[in-house]
Formats: structure tokens, sequence, C-alpha cells
């Protein structure tokens, strides 16, 4: 299919609904501008230095990894609770939809499928994001990381999941869902295939014309049709 880098066929599947999972930093939303500032204020407020254009390399992975490289272990967890309480004032307005994102969402839901967001940010930053930019996806799950995403795939039923990162290719995998890989984040293109994406596209804006392709060629049905 045209703009795609790669395609794959479609799993087997008994007629279920459609349920499509996207991760949310460097996948629906480019969080860099607003979790520099975050970090820079945090440094500010406690004299301690980190080098937001270095961390902001490195977003996906939970945000006590981070944090690990500029605190003592015994000062993370306090860290993290400031830095939660900084990023509503810090981090919202910068951040901007990544191309594609609301119409990918949309994609989801005109199919009469379900689009759930399954992140390791803190759930209810994640949501002010969204609400912020208009993205309206019909669940959002926090504070999940890599395989831990997969409790929230098989709950939800999740065919599909959507990532820029090796970790969200792993949760997809763990939660047996179809991993479609974005490399829009820190994880190049090859990255992605050696962890296991199924399929790779350029970027979220070439994912309707893929998942209508994938609808049309497995058993999965519109949600309400049940």
């Amino acid at each position: 299919m045209a703009g795609m880098t790669s395609q794959t066929s479609a799993p087997a599947v008994a007629s279920v609904p459609l349920t499509v999972g996207f991760d949310l930093d460097m996948t629906l939303i480019d969080s860099r501008p607003g979790i520099k500032a975050a970090y820079q204020a945090l440094s500010a407020e406690t004299g301690t230095f980190i080098d937001a254009d270095e961390a902001v390399t490195r977003l996906g992975p939970p945000l006590d990894q981070e944090l690990a490289h500029w605190f003592p272990e015994a000062e993370i967890e306090a860290m993290a609770d400031r830095y939660r309480e900084l990023y509503p004032a810090y981090a919202i307005e910068p951040t901007r939809a990544m191309p594609g994102a609301r119409e990918a969402i949309a994609a989801v839901q005109e199919l009469g499928g379900r689009a759930i967001v399954v992140t390791a940010k803190h759930e209810p930053n994640a949501r002010l994001h969204l609400d912020h930019l208009g993205i309206r996806p019909d669940a959002v799950v926090g504070w999940l990381w890599a395989e831990a995403k997969a409790e929230a795939l098989r709950a939800y039923g999740a065919q599909v999941y959507v990532g820029d990162h090796v970790g969200d290719v792993r949760g997809a995998r763990t939660a047996g869902a179809l991993s479609v890989a974005v490399p829009t984040g820190p994880c190049p293109e090859p990255q992605l295939r050696e962890a296991g994406a199924d399929v790779v596209l350029p970027d979220l804006t070439a994912l309707p014309d893929w998942l209508a392709e994938y609808v049309r060629s497995s058993r999965t049905v519109p949600a309400q049709a049940g």
C-alpha cells in the first residue's frame, strides 16, 4: 500500500470487536518541548543539574528511570512526585499533536472500533494532554510500561497496539496483539524491526489506510456489532 514502509497480513482471529491501542509520548503527541520545560523547572527549584535536552531524547520509559540519571536513589520518589505536580503548569501548553494523531484515532472510531491510549505516563497528565489537544480516545490507561502494557491491552481485547518504542513492541507481543510501530520517537526503524514489530509505518498519517486494509483482510467487526 502506498506510503507504508512495510505491511503484514492480519492474524487469523475470530470475529471480534475492533480495538486499537496507542502509546502517547512521541506516538500521539510530541511532548518534548513540554517535558523539557518541566525538567528545567524541577532543576531550577531543586538546584540539581538536569540536562533536559538529553532527557527528552529518551522518552518512553517510566519517569523514575530518567530521574535516576540526575538524583540519588533515595530522592527519586519525592522528585517524581514534585515533577508530576509541576507538569501541568509547564508541559501541557507547549505539547503538540503528532501528524495524523487525531485522524488515526478517528479512523478506528469511524470503523466502529474503540481507540484506547495505554501509556507509562501519569494518567491524569496523559488525560490533560489529550483534552488540551482535542484527541478523543475511548479510554486512557496510565502507569504501564513495556510488557506491563499487556495488562490493559488484554483487558480491552486490543488486536493492535501502535507505538514508537521497543517497549511498545514488547507490550504488544506480550499481549498477543499486532505490533504496529512508527519511528517518530527515540527508536529508529531497524531497532523497531529487530524488537519484533509486525508492521512499521512512516508515521501515523499512514495508519488509516493500513487499518482499513487490516479490517478488510481480517474477521474483525465493528464494536457495536458484538
